[in-house]
């Protein structure tokens, strides 16, 4: 296929046509997301304001001079069929407005308004339903254009300082000022100045182009090739390091959002049923295969074997992009997900289920609290660490969610939208406070288990030292040892006996320690066993020669067994530490979690078929799922530090629990103080933008979906 090429004139008639055929259509009744004014705070795009502009800029201005808030005004004819909230984020998004920044967009034809605010601006939901009702609809139901926007910016200074928000006086504007019999007669001008100025820009843009495509004489005679063929300047790229740490938040806020986006669906499944939940399990499910291997990528970048700069830089890459596929599916199936539950209709149905959860839990708390009592006088402080402390904060995630639906009661009946924050939050809240009581009952459940498969593992290990023995002082060992002088076969037999005899000290050395333990008393059978089982196997290794191979498989398939418990225990205590406390939980701790739980998967998988090979991915869960308590603890630890600093903020503040919310990712945003912000901004991450700003959550529960709408907050509709 042939390419045509445009002449100049025929590019510049189109352009006139475009220009004359913009400029004398009538106005659209409907306006996409739009770009704000590139200079001040107000875009009007229908002469709304008039000569008010200048009172509208001094409210805004004084807002921010004593809060540091900018408030954006956007007023346009209407919101594209989408809805007001919906459009209000998009445009924010697309401005990139930042965490101290709000929207107040305005539709005059369609009469909506709302809202755009981050979870970070420092204004709460219930401050912004506030000054909704005082100062924005009053003004808007009046057709006081400018009036809204003062009395946004006067209600927003209002509550920020801690005082009441007054009420507007109004002043009466049009009904429809982006109307045609609003247009002045020097509209009319506005085709013939367009037009003029779309001819001499194309004049000039021809002129350019042929200015360009002219010959570039030089001293050596030559010209246009050469010119074209110069190097393009280099494309800026986002430094290493930046590019790593935005790798790991993106991370974080992935795992956030999958996690509270599963926890949605077992919600749902429960209210509506499995089938109706299934299309968000399968949306959650692809965003949790696309996170594992992006946590894969970041465990191979932490690992001892560092990359070449290019080659982490394709990985960092990779991980960002995972990651904002991950989000985007999640995000797809939001506003879907929303229309299932319908918590605000459905707040009443859910809170009766919500309550009735609150009233069952107090027993499952107290059966574990008295079960860590006998469980510390029979086993070591190591043994319980994963779950010490866990009926206390089952206990303060209860007092939260009695505490939320104690205020979700009051809203029903007046406020539904309200009541359903509240319930969701609770919802959290339950579901939390029965993950950290039902971990001691299996840790319980797990510690007796190892006793008894420490006693197998001990009378097994003890075999195989009878075994190893009597291969060390069987016929011909002695032999061999000594038949250095016979050439590389004594050798080989000399070095393998040697071998042995290590292995068989080290299981000696290891048993002998293990009894003493348990002489003793209170032992840690979990450990105690990985370290039977780990000296065992490397005893079974040297001897796998010496075995028939159907024993050397039954060996090898027990010592899976004692593998696979420690595992399972150690993936299953790190799980309920980072699902539980995720607020203060960092990338190293998850990335080791999934990598851990991926390896616990395959050696399951392949327990069956390949023991040996499933044994050793079973030691790298178990190992990976200790590194990620550590390193939990030390994020936890961190967080605890911060706790008492700064309010709780949001219009939840002084609600019992508020801390332990925060701490477990119930509720977004840094309350607290100084700690780390949740559901942040994901837009522009080493190029891979078009990711939702996460606007909203403040106070508010996370909920279904990616970081675009996990943390959805603001108000408006129609006025």
């Amino acid at each position: 296929m042939r390419h045509t090429r445009k002449s100049p004139a025929a590019a510049l008639a189109v352009l006139a046509a475009l220009a004359v055929g913009g400029v004398l259509s009538p106005p659209a009744a409907a306006d996409t997301p739009i770009p704000l004014a590139r200079t001040g705070q107000v875009t009007d795009q229908v002469d709304a304001l008039q000569d008010r502009a200048g009172e509208v800029r001094l409210a805004l201005d004084r807002l921010y001079d004593q809060h540091r808030v900018q408030l954006f005004t956007v007023y346009v004819n209407g919101f594209s069929g989408a809805s007001p909230q919906d459009w209000a984020d998009a445009t924010a998004e697309r401005n990139g407005l930042g965490r101290k920044d709000v929207l107040l967009a305005v539709a005059t034809r369609d009469r909506q308004y709302a809202v755009s605010a981050d979870q970070q601006s420092g204004l709460s939901q219930q401050q912004i339903d506030e000054v909704n009702d005082r100062a924005i609809e009053p003004a808007l139901r009046q057709n006081d254009w400018a009036g809204a926007a003062v009395g946004a910016a006067n209600g927003y200074d209002a509550v920020l300082g801690g005082g009441p928000v007054a009420a507007p006086v109004i002043t009466p504007g049009a009904a429809d000022p982006g109307g045609a019999h609003s247009r002045s007669t020097g509209s009319v001008w506005i085709p013939v100045v367009a037009l003029g100025a779309a001819l001499l820009l194309g004049i000039w843009a021809y002129r350019r182009r042929a200015a360009q495509q002219r010959p570039v004489r030089t001293s050596a005679g030559q010209g246009a090739e050469q010119w074209r063929a110069r190097p393009k300047q280099p494309v800026p790229v986002t430094p290493l390091p930046e590019l790593d740490a935005q790798a790991r938040e993106l991370l974080v806020a992935t795992d956030d959002a999958v996690r509270t986006s599963e926890e949605d669906v077992g919600f749902a499944a429960a209210q509506f049923g499995d089938d109706a939940a299934r299309p968000f399990g399968e949306a959650v499910e692809y965003a949790k295969d696309e996170l594992t291997a992006a946590f894969r990528l970041r465990q191979k970048l932490d690992d001892a074997y560092p990359e070449d700069d290019e080659t982490r830089r394709q990985m960092l890459g990779e991980i960002l992009s995972r990651c904002t596929q991950a989000n985007r599916r999640l995000d797809a199936e939001s506003e879907a997900f929303d229309r299932l539950r319908a918590m605000e209709a459905n707040a009443p149905q859910v809170l009766a289920r919500a309550e009735e959860a609150a009233v069952a839990l107090p027993a499952r708390i107290d059966a574990a609290a008295a079960a860590l009592g006998p469980l510390a006088e029979r086993y070591a402080d190591s043994a319980l660490e994963p779950v010490a402390g866990h009926p206390d904060e089952a206990r303060d995630r209860l007092g939260f969610a009695r505490t939320s639906l104690e205020q979700a009661q009051e809203a029903i009946g007046t406020d539904h939208g309200r009541a359903a924050v509240f319930v969701r939050a609770a919802e959290g809240a339950l579901d939390q406070a029965a993950v950290l009581a039902d971990s001691v009952i299996r840790r319980e459940q797990e510690l007796r288990a190892a006793d008894t498969k420490l006693a197998e593992a001990l009378a097994e290990a003890e075999a195989d030292l009878a075994e190893a023995r009597a291969v060390l002082g069987g016929p011909g060992a002695g032999g061999a040892v000594g038949a250095g002088g016979a050439g590389g076969a004594g050798d080989a037999g000399g070095l393998a006996h040697a071998e042995l005899r290590g292995r068989v000290a080290r299981v000696e050395s290891v048993l002998a320690a293990v009894r003493g333990e348990l002489a003793q008393g209170r032992p840690d059978p979990i450990a105690a066993l990985r370290r039977v089982e780990e000296a065992d196997a490397a005893l079974d290794g040297a001897l796998a020669g010496a075995r028939e191979e159907e024993a050397g498989q039954r060996r090898t398939a027990g010592l899976l067994e004692q593998a696979l418990l420690a595992a399972r225990s150690e993936v299953a205590a790190a799980r309920d530490t980072v699902t539980t406390h995720r607020g203060a939980i960092g990338s190293r701790a998850r990335t080791r979690l999934t990598e851990a739980e991926r390896r616990l998967h395959r050696a399951e998988a392949l327990a069956a078929d390949d023991p040996r090979q499933a044994l050793e991915h079973a030691r790298e869960a178990d190992g990976l799922a200790r590194e990620a308590q550590a390193y939990a603890q030390d994020d936890v630890s961190g967080f605890g530090g911060r706790r008492g600093r700064g309010g709780a903020g949001g219009g939840m503040g002084g609600m019992a629990g508020v801390g332990g919310a925060v701490l477990g990712g119930i509720l977004l945003g840094d309350l607290l103080g100084g700690g780390r912000s949740r559901g942040a901004g994901m837009g522009g991450y080493g190029g891979y933008s078009g990711y939702g700003s996460g606007r909203g959550g403040g106070a508010g529960p996370g909920s279904f979906g990616g970081g675009g709408t996990r943390g959805r907050m603001g108000g408006g509709g129609r006025f």
